[in-house]
């Protein structure tokens, strides 16, 4: 759909939540009050929210085969009742008109603009596959052939990919769409701890009194979380929030301080407030000497803007002193100079990291993570609390939170990454690989030691003609990724077949060889693992449409076909299939309960290493459960005595993951670097992408509901008032907006809800008429090779 500038104007002040209208107030749909779900025969049950990594608890009510109410679980203990806009419309995500019912494959040439397919049975699109995959791995090796998922996969989609791929095909090129949101978060727990995830939870919330957003909008990237933190505020007097942004948010509505600093600047920021906290002796001197170690790693260390690019860290041990020397360059003067960020303005900051009697929350997605230096940054913010020793004990907490409903579940604990197996274990390890082959029953040394592509360098490899077979599963990358001109290229004219299992036509399918028609959410039967570490649970709760099928059953199916089947046969009389709620495709065409046998195989990984989970059973009969769980009980604070079952008595606080340095989290010297790509005459305007409240990720499911589209119909260019005067641009003009590597036209607004600060123009990117990551840059996180969405440079003009 287009709209004019007319409409654009009308739509583009429009409130998603006057837009929802009847639907957000009984928490049902439009037109159907509470009392006439009641007098129809609606069954309901609980499932975690299909959005955001925050996993709200949803009921969902069905009648008849289909999803006809859905409301805010008023017992689940993370959003107590509440859902966000999107939430509330979860019920309409299923049946839009353009559902995918039936396999398709391609009949017509991808270099024509216009795609054309024809229908085809399981047998035929699974069975050309097959066929494929085997050509790609007889021709060309193990490592032809490539996977992309996401953190929507289920628990154990995600882990019955990695078990086909890892242990079946011999393929490490297996990547979630995570690398390109929570990598970062990843590398830098790693690193720091030993040990992924954070070691608070929602309750943190509840008792700090100081928030710090670190390039974090949750008004409306996590908004039941941001309605904690503001219950938090009006609750709790002399509570403060403080918004460190380079662009002008909802967040800001609440927040004691709005901090507007320059792209990538946040290194010096955090490195200053270090600084800042050793010349006040704010140092917990008890707390570092005994916890804490510090360590330098390499500088200057690029940008990944090179095919092949490759980088190991160098981590060399330092002292104390040596760490205060270095932070001591970033005199609140230099810190100004770099960032804009005023020395009085630092000062408070800092002052909220060093008084003892504050308790913190840093709480930060992607503007940290979507990084050059995102490991760096990341790291930087738990220096913070280490020096501290604000950390894991209730509101003290550095706390990253995750857009995706399982990205810590699935792509994180699963291991669903190119170097990852599961629960922190990686294929260059041999033990682990040894470990992982002994629970799989396969051979010693059938899993190779070599990580595969990581996601930017898969999608290069397969425009460099190396990749064969691309399998994508629940996700859009072609639509998604950065730089994404090139890859869209690659996928129309190099020799790789291109499978899509999706739900909706998108970006993605349009260029796919085999489209395979997927069960959504209650659909089929699930678990997602979200930002504190809980995993919950769902029932299959109605049939999905057509012939669509879960990717569970798919990539099972597949695994029949490349002669890998017995990965996914268990005993039968230990996994009858259950009585009482309905089974799944994979279920009932295994014959036994197939999601209990691989979620009770998967969790041998985690036990006695601290990513302890409870038996399939327990998650039926609770609001989720956070690990480690340990004698049936759940760890809210982890390390830290008498709340971790891992920390001994006596030992006080452990980081049990970095057991070789006598459980001590690191605190290291990372400096400030600049971006990858900074404005010029030619191209005068930073460029910033990410999300809005109504839509969620590409926009495949929001786009499609009415309310959320008459909401947020498509993407707008957000620019500052002087900039718009500057370029005689007002709401509603169109722009083309142009980079070294492509150009993507969009409609202006000025005044809307995020004002970019002076020389930045921002764009979310949900709308696929819309593509504007043929602007973007894939430069990356040497460390983490997480690409940086926020920062390159653009020219903008009239159209």
């Amino acid at each position: 759909m287009k709209v004019t500038r007319r409409e654009f104007l009308r739509f583009a002040g429009t409130s998603a939540i006057a837009a929802a209208g009847a639907s957000l107030l009984p928490g049902l749909i439009p037109g159907l009050t509470a009392g006439d779900v009641e007098a129809q025969d609606v069954k309901w049950d609980k499932a975690p929210c299909r959005f955001c990594g925050v996993g709200c608890g949803v009921l969902v009510g069905v009648s008849d085969n289909k999803v006809t109410a859905v409301k805010g679980d008023p017992e689940s203990p993370v959003n107590r009742g509440l859902l966000c806009v999107k939430g509330y419309n979860l019920l309409k995500i299923h049946s839009a008109r353009d559902r995918l019912l039936t396999p398709l494959i391609r009949t017509s040439p991808k270099t024509t603009d216009r795609a054309q397919f024809r229908r085809a049975t399981w047998d035929e699109a699974l069975d050309l596959m097959a066929s494929k995959i085997k050509d790609a791995r007889a021709k060309h090796g193990e490592t032809s052939v490539a996977m992309y998922g996401s953190g929507q996969w289920t628990i154990w989609e995600g882990y019955a990919a990695v078990k086909l791929y890892k242990g079946g095909l011999r393929s490490h090129n297996i990547e979630p769409n995570a690398r390109l949101c929570m990598a970062s978060a990843v590398a830098a727990f790693m690193n720091t701890f030993g040990i992924d995830e954070p070691a608070g939870n929602y309750e943190d919330f509840e008792h700090a009194n100081a928030f710090v957003l670190w390039g974090a909008n949750m008004a409306e990237m996590h908004p039941m979380l941001w309605s904690r933190v503001v219950d938090r505020k009006l609750s709790s007097p002399g509570t403060r929030i403080y918004n460190l942004t380079t662009i002008s948010n909802r967040c800001s509505d609440m927040a004691d301080e709005e901090i507007i600093f320059k792209p990538q600047s946040d290194l010096a920021i955090a490195n200053g407030i270090a600084r800042l906290i050793i010349q006040r002796n704010a140092v917990n001197e008890a707390f570092v000497g005994k916890h804490v170690a510090f360590r330098s790693g390499k500088t200057n260390i690029g940008y990944g803007l090179e095919d092949k690019f490759a980088f190991d860290d160098e981590p060399r041990e330092v002292l104390f002193e040596e760490y205060a020397r270095f932070v001591d360059e970033y005199t609140p003067e230099r810190v100004q100079e770099l960032s804009g960020v005023s020395p009085e303005t630092l000062n408070r900051l800092a002052s909220v990291y060093a008084d003892p009697k504050v308790r913190v929350m840093s709480l930060w997605t992607m503007g940290v993570n979507q990084h050059t230096r995102g490991t760096w940054m990341n790291n930087l913010i738990y220096n913070l609390h280490l020096l501290t020793g604000k950390i894991a004990e209730p509101g003290n907490s550095p706390f990253s939170l995750t857009g995706q409903p399982s990205a810590c579940g699935t792509t994180r604990e699963v291991g669903t990454f190119s170097h990852r197996l599961p629960a922190d274990m990686l294929v260059a390890n041999a033990e682990h690989r040894a470990i992982a082959e002994k629970i799989w029953k396969l051979p010693a040394g059938t899993i190779p030691p070599k990580p595969g592509y990581h996601a930017v360098e898969m999608f290069r490899a397969l425009d460099r003609g190396e990749i064969k077979f691309l399998w994508v599963q629940v996700t859009n990358p072609f639509q998604d990724l950065p730089k994404l001109g090139r890859y869209r290229k690659a996928a129309a004219e190099r020799d790789c077949f291109i499978v899509v299992s999706d739900v909706y036509p998108t970006r993605s399918t349009e260029l796919a060889d085999v489209i395979l028609p997927t069960a959504m959410w209650v659909e089929k039967e699930g678990a997602f693992g979200n930002t504190e570490r809980r995993t919950q649970f769902w029932r299959k709760m109605i049939d999905p449409p057509g012939e669509a099928r879960s990717d569970l059953w798919q990539t099972i199916e597949m695994a029949k076909r490349l002669g890998h089947g017995q990965l996914f046969e268990y005993d039968k009389d230990k996994y009858p299939i259950p009585s009482g709620h309905p089974a799944s495709d994979a279920s009932k065409t295994a014959g036994f309960y197939m999601e209990k046998a691989l979620f009770e195989e998967y969790r041998e990984f985690g036990l006695g290493k601290g990513h302890d989970l409870a038996p399939f059973d327990n998650y039926h009969k609770a609001r989720g459960l956070i690990w480690p769980i340990v004698n049936g009980k759940e760890t809210k604070w982890r390390f830290r005595e008498n709340n971790d079952p891992y920390v001994k008595n006596g030992q006080g606080i452990r980081f049990y993951g970095n057991e070789k340095i006598e459980g001590r989290a690191i605190v290291w010297l990372r400096p400030y670097e600049p971006a990858a790509e900074a404005p010029d005459a030619e191209y005068p305007m930073w460029l910033c992408t990410g999300r809005v409240l109504e839509h969620w990720h590409s926009g495949t499911m929001t786009r499609r509901v009415p309310v959320l589209f008459n909401a947020y119909p498509h993407a707008t260019a957000n620019l500052h008032p002087e900039d718009a005067r500057k370029y005689g641009i007002s709401s509603g003009d169109r722009l083309r907006i142009s980079s070294r590597r492509g150009s993507a036209e969009v409609y202006a607004e000025i005044g809307g809800r995020v004002t970019p600060q002076k020389g930045m123009v921002y764009v979310p990117w949900f709308d696929e008429d819309v593509l504007i990551n043929l602007d973007t840059l894939d430069a990356f996180c040497p460390i983490s090779k997480q690409p940086d969405f926020k920062k390159c440079a653009v020219k903008i003009e009239k159209v």
